[in-house]
């Protein structure tokens, strides 16, 4: 897919003059680091050298990616093939087994992977690739791909075994992966239950009618999810993937555009599960933003969520909050998605964010933001296909400018024909950013990253790390700052980060000009 280049030596000014704390305004000098980042300007106008540098470094954590659109759709029909599925070639979608094929509009999957013509056909259908905006916008060819592919439960694990191999592939050390292990169960009690307002009353009822029991299965649906991943990857033999060394947290994922019941009865077994399966961290609210239900009820769910943070205060919350754009919603619409994320429902991240400068008080509203230390997970790839915004349209600079913490993430990298490095690529060429403000983004993943356990970082801010970890202890390489990284999941993925970051620039330096 095809980036788009905007007068990039301009945004380049731009981003150095106003970014006081970045570092983008370091003194210059001959360390690795200056060096590695004299050798990112001299190949930027050179995208196979560009790219190939991209690759290769370290990226910390990607911490806005849905499961499902994050596996490639040749995956998802080598599996139906597999497992003896269909292809219903009329809408098109897999139809998992047991199924029966009928004429020329329903085939094996197997016939239809066969077919070169029909698989290239299913694999646009069901990506980005090869999407022809004259035909379809990329907001509903997106979305639409959603209903086209599946898998079965026991493919949950194969799914999470390619997101964490390309992951490692990428230089991307932690995930966190939205999914609704639950299934159906959280919806179902909230049918069972019925609407009320009444937030207390509603919460007691769904938990008498069994709620935390369904928390349970989901739990052991996740080790399920987790033993598979090990299976397929050969976690713990000498031939494991190195996928294997990605750590996975988990996201439970809350379906918007339900119905009040059912959105609260998942809203609540996210608090439930988080605060008592350490392998989920949080959650988030997924389905288009724009969608009518999803606009109704805005104001209603962040309302939901702000009660049961009273409840659930050790819960982290991230929350898709303006992804948006002037056109897909009246502009009425388009005025306080993120505000109410951020004033409301109290979130720890902000998820896209493209809306930020249509919002009421949008000045007041970024303060906020940094001041509290929101972060907002960019998805440039995403935000390009899905929304039409990029190059200088797009808000990371504005981010980045007023001092909110900002960290890539791929978003649906198999939907989108994407994954991290070009995330990197399109932050590099479509927003002009320099190395080391991408070097700062890598470790604002990991210290806003849910993981537990506390952080290498006094103050991220101003590269101040903890006594443990300063130059004075022996810095990220000694033993003081390793014996601390021990104690902490957050602390021993940053340090690993900065000894990643120490060997890559090692590498890259030799070669500046």
């Amino acid at each position: 897919m095809p980036i788009h280049l905007p007068r990039r030596a301009a945004a380049a000014a731009l981003l150095i003059a106003v970014l006081p704390l970045s570092a983008a305004a370091q003194q210059p000098g001959n360390s690795p680091e200056a060096r590695t980042a004299r050798y990112f300007e001299a190949v930027r106008e050179q995208p196979p050298l560009l790219t190939a540098f991209l690759r290769e470094m370290p990226k910390g954590g990607d911490l806005h990616s849905h499961l499902s659109g994050a596996v490639y759709a040749e995956s998802y029909l080598r599996w139906a093939a597999e497992d003896g599925g269909c292809i219903d070639l009329r809408t098109p979608r897999i139809v998992n087994a047991p199924c029966t094929p009928s004429g020329d509009s329903i085939l094996s999957a197997a016939q239809a992977v066969a077919n070169t013509g029909i698989y290239g056909q299913l694999i646009d259908a069901m990506s980005m690739r090869n999407w022809h905006p004259a035909r379809l916008n990329g907001h509903d060819q997106f979305f639409n791909t959603f209903g086209r592919f599946t898998a079965a439960d026991r493919r949950t694990g194969d799914m999470l075994a390619e997101a964490a191999s390309r992951a490692a592939a990428g230089g991307v050390s932690y995930l966190e992966l939205m999914l609704t292990a639950d299934g159906r169960a959280a919806r179902t009690l909230g049918d069972r239950a019925g609407w009320t307002p009444d937030f207390a009353r509603m919460r007691d009822t769904l938990l008498a009618l069994g709620l935390a029991d369904s928390a349970r299965v989901a739990s052991a649906n996740l080790d399920g999810v987790e033993a598979r991943r090990d299976t397929v990857l050969a976690c713990g033999t000498p031939a494991a993937d190195p996928g294997c060394r990605v750590t996975v947290r988990w996201l439970y994922q809350v379906s918007r555009g339900n119905p009040p019941e059912q959105v609260f009865a998942q809203i609540l077994m996210g608090f439930v599960l988080a605060s008592r399966d350490t392998s989920v961290v949080g959650f988030n609210l997924v389905q288009p933003e724009d969608s009518r239900v999803a606009m109704r009820d805005y104001s209603l769910q962040m309302r939901m969520i702000g009660y049961l943070r009273t409840l659930y205060p050790g819960v982290k919350v991230t929350l898709h909050a303006g992804e948006l754009a002037p056109g897909l919603v009246p502009p009425e619409g388009l005025r306080f998605h993120i505000a109410q994320a951020v004033w409301v429902a109290m979130a720890d991240r902000i998820g896209h964010g493209v809306d930020v400068m249509h919002e009421t008080g949008a000045h007041e509203l970024l303060r906020e933001m940094a001041g509290r230390r929101v972060m907002v997970e960019i998805a440039l790839t995403s935000n390009a296909v899905i929304l039409g915004v990029s190059g200088d349209e797009h808000p990371l600079r504005t981010y980045l400018a007023r001092g909110v913490p900002v960290a890539l993430a791929t978003d649906d990298e198999g939907v989108g024909r994407s994954e991290m490095t070009m995330e990197y690529l399109r932050a590099a060429l479509d927003q002009g950013l320099d190395y080391l403000t991408l070097k700062r983004m890598a470790r604002t993943s990991l210290e806003h990253a849910f993981i537990r356990g506390a952080s290498v970082w006094q103050d991220l801010r101003r590269d101040q790390p903890v006594a443990e970890c300063a130059p004075a202890a022996g810095g990220m390489q000694g033993e003081r700052c390793r014996a601390f990284a021990e104690t902490s999941g957050k602390a021993r993925l940053q340090r690993d980060l900065e000894r990643a970051f120490a060997a890559f620039e090692a590498r890259y330096a030799s070669m500046a000009p």
